[in-house]
């Protein structure tokens, strides 16, 4: 998707986050308290990304998952930002910013840290 349909489509912090590899504030987001059952799918392309399975209280204030509900639909690159060493999370598809992943998840799992307005939820419907 070219950059104006972007800006039209996205908020501005949904554009600074996902396409200029921002981070929303913890504890600010949308999805941070979300309890339903359904599929977080990437704001941008729409790819299904983690399901409300996986998803769990980590603490720092960012919707957290053990494990995406499709693995090659998200990419992993080095990130040495900030004077920081970690692992930035993308959608294969567009090429979107998520988050961040990290080896401290529950039971020897890994831990997504995702921002919610790189989000979008879909509630099953029953």
């Amino acid at each position: 998707m070219d950059k104006k349909r972007l800006i039209k489509k996205l908020t501005e912090e949904e554009y600074r986050v996902t396409q200029e590899k921002g981070t929303e504030a913890p504890f600010s987001g949308k999805y941070l308290n979300n309890k339903e059952d359904g599929m977080y799918h990437c704001i941008v392309c729409d790819s299904p990304l983690f399901s409300s399975l996986k998803k769990f209280d980590s603490g720092t204030g960012w919707p957290s998952f053990t494990d995406p509900e499709i693995l090659d639909n998200l990419k992993t690159e080095k990130d040495s930002s900030y004077g920081m060493e970690r692992i930035e999370v993308k959608c294969r598809r567009c090429g979107a910013h998520l988050g961040h992943v990290f080896p401290d998840g529950p039971n020897d799992k890994n831990r997504y840290c995702i921002n919610s307005c790189s989000l979008d939820f879909k509630k099953i419907k029953k």
